[in-house]
């Protein structure tokens, strides 16, 4: 089924898969003003001149796409939740980091406006 917006994907989530949605919704509005809701490959997201943090609910966790490269600090701070390719999985049986997501959504935002590097 595809999905309009944030709202049509929260509701058909677990209800306890959308409480954790929806606090890191409002976290990534409270740590990147003037990013705009939008759904990337069928899961909630947030852009500004293109889109910079997707997240999703999955059976046992809450994923957070794509991987954090250009901060080594918080990269080693999200250490326990990257997965082998960089993403983070937050498990639905563990408290959820909001203030380490907001952290890392305002290290994504940050990382788009870096100019890209010429290969």
């Amino acid at each position: 089924m595809p999905f309009a917006t944030h709202e049509d994907y929260v509701a058909t989530s677990e209800p306890g898969a959308a409480r954790r949605l929806l606090q890191i919704q409002a976290e990534v509005e409270r740590r990147v003003p003037g990013a705009v809701r939008c759904v990337g490959y069928q899961m909630p997201a947030f852009r500004q001149q293109r889109i910079f943090f997707y997240f999703a609910a999955f059976k046992k966790h809450i994923g957070v796409y794509p991987p954090l490269s250009a901060d080594a600090t918080l990269v080693q701070a999200t250490q326990r939740w990257r997965g082998p390719k960089g993403n983070l999985s937050f498990p639905h049986n563990e408290p959820l980091p909001l203030e380490l997501i907001g952290r890392v959504a305002a290290a994504l935002a940050a990382q788009l406006r870096q100019p890209r590097k010429e290969t």
